[in-house]
């Protein structure tokens, strides 16, 4: 079988023939037949080569025939020339030394002592044959690159596009460049580059000079004014976005230029595409992004069948973004929201990806209507983002957010189960841990039931093979979502202030919607892979929690504003619900290691699900009473540490 592999491989390459790669390989024997002509010409000059001519049109289609053989097992005819790179460089050389060494072995072999007597081509002659071999092949290749890069510089200019300085070393802004170069960024040009490395000072990247370190940013955009060549935008490159890099300081001076300011996404942010992207504020709040292993999430949704509830919200829709992106062969996404659930479904249409959507309206209290449509659909995982989740709203609605938060978990876990799906992973909060507020205890709850449902499959273990998984993941708060901290403080910023900050001491953990989401699929990776354990919470580590006061600063300075002088914070104290600081394990929760970088786990301690069902029948009798008295009892009997002083929102 081993010996067929290379023939496979070429009958392979052949099926996937096109007309261009033939005008490839035409070009590449015409090349290869003017190198050994053009060898024997210098070498013998027209004498010689007349002598050798009846030999040469002998040898020559055969060789020929050889070298496309070659050309073709290497093979140097796939690469674009528009990409012409060192690798593909490389790749001629090792072509042409093949042919070389072939000649050479003839020259000795064949040649000398069986049909001409003497040496044919020589060992010169074979030296030059390599040197315009190799230059004859590239050239072409090098010269079509540099027609492109002069034809792209020339459209640039030509669309009048924005003179642009790139903020970042020179690793990150050959990124940038290459993009341009190629075509894949448009509508800017760059003017320079300001690295902060003192390696760079003094270089030119692509052609394209350091001006200085990003310090010098109001220095290089006056001397580009006066040469008239003005700056209108920045470019920031990831390293420059870090928390170290204090990127609010330089977004500060830009837009006190009147730069727009754009940034390069990294590499780990999943794009199909690199394409500038405004500055957010999201970017320069948190410690570096976590990074998650793509591959093994990709491996694990792919052919998969996925429900998602609440898939229309914030969180629900970027987590059936990343299923369409990870190739589940299903996907069915349960909204009890018709404009949300026709925008998610539109934004993944635009996608264009296998995976085949159906979006049913649905709400989770409708527990009859969620096992006809888990029963139907069959889902292999089932994501459960739907909740209710506004602190000040639950603590007057604490009825509605029982019936939401617990109650629809409940019916959820249940046809999750009765479906036959092999996890479900609730969506929770840090909240949840000693709970205050309505929706701390709510979620405590739901995880509570899902873990000792759980715990029971765990006990029916046959073989090693749980029946089922039932996971919870605590989100700290989620940048940019629906009702954060961060939208909040941008538009009263935007409406000249002030800026409400509930405590001076107040301070909470913050995650970006794609670590959110990233985190609910690998939490599902880890319980149904390979290196399982018992671990059922999950937890990103967020690093060390930020004080709402120091982001609300931070917010006004990235403005173009100074706290306290252009735009006011006001004190308007702790609301009902809310507490100073977030706990994100209960002390009972053993902590645990799942070799995951980044993500924290624990093996809950939960109580019976003869207990949590009869604290479930509890709270379904102080709903039909409208009895909070009741409830309260409930639900201080489940979670112990539950205060709350039922004060009105």
């Amino acid at each position: 079988m081993d010996d067929n592999k290379p023939a496979d491989g070429l009958m392979m390459r052949l099926r996937h023939f096109t007309p261009r790669n033939l005008f490839i390989i035409a070009h590449d024997l015409a090349a290869t037949a003017a190198a050994i002509v053009a060898s024997f010409y210098i070498r013998f000059e027209e004498p010689g080569l007349v002598e050798r001519w009846e030999w040469l049109k002998v040898i020559l289609p055969v060789f020929l025939a050889y070298a496309a053989a070659v050309y073709l097992l290497l093979p140097i005819y796939r690469a674009k020339w528009r990409f012409t790179s060192l690798p593909d460089l490389f790749n001629i050389v090792r072509a042409s030394t093949v042919l070389a060494l072939s000649m050479l072995v003839a020259d000795y072999i064949l040649f000398s002592p069986t049909f001409y007597g003497t040496f044919f081509f020589g060992k010169i002659t074979i030296l030059l044959y390599w040197f315009l071999q190799m230059f004859f092949l590239g050239a072409t290749r090098v010269a079509y690159r540099y027609f492109r890069y002069a034809r792209t510089r020339q459209h640039a200019r030509e669309a009048d596009a924005a003179a642009s300085l790139i903020v970042g070393p020179a690793a990150d802004a050959e990124v940038l460049l290459r993009a341009i170069e190629s075509g894949a960024v448009k509508k800017i040009w760059p003017a320079g580059i300001l690295s902060p490395s003192a390696a760079d000072q003094g270089q030119a990247i692509r052609g394209i000079a350091v001006r200085g370190r990003p310090e010098d940013l109001e220095q290089t955009v006056a001397l580009l004014r006066d040469a008239g060549r003005p700056v209108v935008r920045l470019v920031l490159t990831p390293s420059i976005l870090v928390p170290e890099a204090n990127p609010e300081t330089l977004l500060m001076r830009a837009r006190r230029l009147g730069l727009a300011t754009s940034r390069l996404p990294s590499l780990d942010e999943g794009g199909e595409a690199l394409r500038l992207a405004p500055v957010a504020v999201e970017d320069l709040l948190l410690r570096p992004s976590v990074k998650i292993d793509y591959q093994r999430l990709e491996q694990f949704i792919k052919g998969r069948s996925i429900a998602v509830t609440g898939g229309g919200g914030s969180i629900g829709s970027e987590i059936c973004d990343r299923i369409v992106t990870f190739g589940a062969a299903r996907l069915l996404i349960l909204e009890n929201s018709e404009p949300a659930l026709h925008a998610v479904q539109e934004a993944l249409a635009v996608k264009g990806r296998s995976t085949a959507v159906e979006g049913r309206i649905a709400d989770i209290r409708d527990r009859e209507r969620l096992f006809r449509l888990f029963a139907e659909f069959k889902p292999d995982m089932v994501f459960h983002a739907a909740a209710l989740k506004h602190v000040p709203i639950l603590e007057n609605d604490w009825g509605e957010g029982i019936k939401t938060n617990v109650f629809g978990t409940v019916n959820v876990a249940d046809a999750a189960v009765a479906s036959g799906a092999e996890a479900m992973v609730v969506i929770s909060t840090d909240k949840a841990i000693e709970p205050v507020s309505v929706l701390g205890v709510t979620k405590r709850l739901a995880e509570m039931y899902c873990q000792a449902l759980d715990a029971g499959f765990a006990r029916r273990t046959n073989g090693g093979h749980r029946p089922m998984r039932l996971l919870a993941v605590r989100f700290g708060n989620v940048l940019a979502s629906n009702g954060s901290v961060v939208p909040k403080f941008k538009a009263q910023i935007e409406a000249g202030g002030p800026v409400t900050v509930t405590h001076p001491d107040m301070v909470r953990y913050f995650m970006t919607i794609r670590e959110a989401c990233d985190l609910v699929v690998t939490a599902a990776s880890h319980a149904l892979g390979p290196d399982s354990t018992n671990a059922a919470v999950f937890v990103l580590n967020m690093g060390q929690p930020v004080k709402i006061l120091d982001l609300a600063e931070r917010l006004i300075r990235l403005s173009g504003l100074e706290p306290g002088r252009d735009v006011e914070i006001v004190f308007t104290g702790v609301r009902p619900g809310e507490r100073l600081n977030e706990i994100l394990f209960a002390r009972e929760e053993p902590t645990a290691e799942i070799g995951i970088s980044g993500i924290l786990a624990a093996e809950p301690v939960c109580p019976s699900l003869d207990a949590v069902r009869a604290w479930l029948a509890a709270l379904e009798q102080s709903l039909a009473n409208n009895d909070r008295a009741v409830a309260d009892r409930a639900l201080r009997e489940a979670v112990p540490r539950f205060q709350n002083e039922h004060r009105p929102a």
